[in-house]
């Protein structure tokens, strides 16, 4: 707590100077020319002379999870029931090296994920793309269950582990490590710096400002009281981030565990509650989602124009094939990398699958995905709860507030292992990262840092081009681990503990 308060001292000069001075217009103006020319990369459209309207980077993960998928012979159906069964502890051997349990990994990766993604990106799918977007929404997360796989066993396999026992792993060090075996020892530590300056940038801005600008927005959209008041939620916010930050991955973990069954609770009995009211049509619901992927008359470009508005809103939700969830997966206690990889499946499945689906159905019995009323984003799912139950945009405010504190610790752990691979791995390079973070919590709540959230969103994205790149390259000694891992299983050498 002392430290916290230090840091706290040290940067209230810092953060009021920038509150009074209009820093943030300033630097809006010095990075929208380079988010510009990143999106005329990002967002390049390679495929649109045929037809296809889809994004260079949406393309990369889609292709990229597709290979996994056919590679790692549909690892996302066979890997689901011993997933369930390595979460429940049934394979936890004492003594393994490693900081947090199979669950405390999953937990804390899909904290970083599970947010306003499933929220507002389902209603930006359906409100571009109709109820169809729906089905591709499902397909892409699917798909992308094999590449959280690859990512993630790999994360394990090549982490490190200090005197202490604390644990750096994820792309940084098995694109680095596990192409120097191979023999591409420069390209991998290209592709490993890149990725690195990458998630860095994406923790600061996608990770941290874009989520507490979005929390604070709906805060005072509901209690319009703390309209012009950013500056001190931000201050409120960042204090219990810095709590929890400075405990390491355990107390995230012990964090997470918590917060993320808890919020992802409310907002599926939420729509549990309305989709049962409404269950005699749920038949209807299923049938206009499927025949809209398939017979989608315009409303984007037809067929092709609903495929990519669902993969790519799937794409930007689940992060699958990003890296970032190998970094939180890299601490769990095992010594089965594949264990962990085959738990980290069930992301994109819960993320996706079931949570942007549940989404996809209020929106469709509550007649807001035919009949938007000019609403999209979190606004359009927020009407469309709230015509049901009025009460909802309360459990809607305190869901949002949930997912981005938890999204924000989580990618403080995602952005600080990327810091200290580059600068060194010591208490005051961590130091200097966390007090970067929380500066960027309050810049985050109480400026309009449009351009420089777009430039870190796109970071984000871009984690994916290295990452990809060096998960086709060592995708083959995967394979190979995980039919050792499924023949050892099978014989009984890999035991149950009970």
């Amino acid at each position: 707590m002392k430290k916290l308060l230090s840091i706290f001292t040290l940067l209230l000069p810092v953060l009021t100077f920038s509150q009074e001075k209009g820093l943030d217009e300033k630097i809006n103006d010095i990075i929208k020319p380079a988010v510009d020319a990143m999106a005329s990369v990002f967002f390049y459209k390679p495929l649109e002379s045929f037809g296809f309207d889809m994004p260079l980077v949406v393309l990369w993960l889609v292709v990229g999870a597709t290979f996994f998928t056919i590679y790692m012979g549909f690892i996302n159906l066979k890997g689901i029931k011993h997933a369930y069964q390595l979460i429940r502890g049934d394979y936890d051997k004492p003594g393994d090296e490693g900081e947090v349990s199979h669950f405390q990994a999953l937990v804390t990766a899909l904290s970083g994920t599970v947010g306003l993604g499933n929220i507002a990106g389902v209603a930006v799918a359906i409100s571009l793309g109709g109820a169809g977007a729906t089905f591709w929404m499902i397909l892409a997360g699917f798909l992308g269950m094999s590449s959280k796989f690859v990512e993630c066993t790999l994360g394990v396999k090549y982490r490190k582990l200090n005197d202490l026992g604390e644990v750096s792993g994820g792309p940084m060090y098995y694109l680095s490590e596990g192409l120097r075996r191979k023999g591409y020892a420069g390209l991998g530590k290209v592709l490993a710096v890149v990725f690195a300056i990458l998630a860095i940038g994406g923790s600061f801005g996608g990770g941290n400002m874009f989520q507490a600008n979005q929390s604070f927005a709906q805060l005072a959209n509901v209690f319009p009281v703390f309209e012009g008041k950013g500056f001190w939620y931000g201050l409120v916010v960042a204090f219990f981030v810095g709590i929890v930050i400075i405990g390491g991955i355990k107390k995230i973990a012990s964090v997470t565990d918590k917060i993320v069954p808890f919020m992802v609770g409310i907002y599926v009995v939420t729509s549990l509650i309305i989709i049962f009211v409404n269950i005699a049509h749920i038949g209807d619901a299923f049938r206009e989602i499927f025949a809209g992927a398939f017979t989608a008359d315009g409303i984007t470009g037809g067929v092709v124009g609903v495929l990519v508005v669902g993969f790519q809103r799937a794409a930007f939700s689940n992060e699958a094939g990003v890296g970032s969830a190998a970094i939180a997966h890299s601490a769990v206690k095992t010594d089965e990398p594949v264990s962990e990889g085959i738990v980290s499946l069930l992301e994109p499945f819960v993320d996706t699958i079931v949570v942007c689906t549940m989404t996809a159905l209020v929106l469709i019995f509550t007649g807001y995905a035919h009949d938007t009323q000019g609403l999209t984003g979190s606004a359009l799912s927020s009407a469309a709860f709230s015509s049901v139950l009025p009460w909802f945009k309360y459990v809607l405010l305190v869901a949002i507030i949930l997912f981005a504190f938890s999204t924000m610790i989580s990618w403080s752990y995602y952005g600080m292992k990327s810091w200290t691979f580059l600068f060194g791995n010591t208490k005051k390079m961590e130091n200097i990262y966390k007090a970067l973070f929380l500066i960027f919590v309050v810049l985050g709540s109480s400026a309009s840092l449009g351009a420089v959230i777009d430039f870190s969103d796109m970071m984000i994205l871009g984690m994916a081009f290295p990452n990809i790149l060096g998960l086709y390259f060592l995708s083959s000694e995967v394979k190979a681990d995980l039919k050792d891992y499924f023949k050892r299983l099978k014989s009984g050498e890999i035991k149950k503990y009970e």
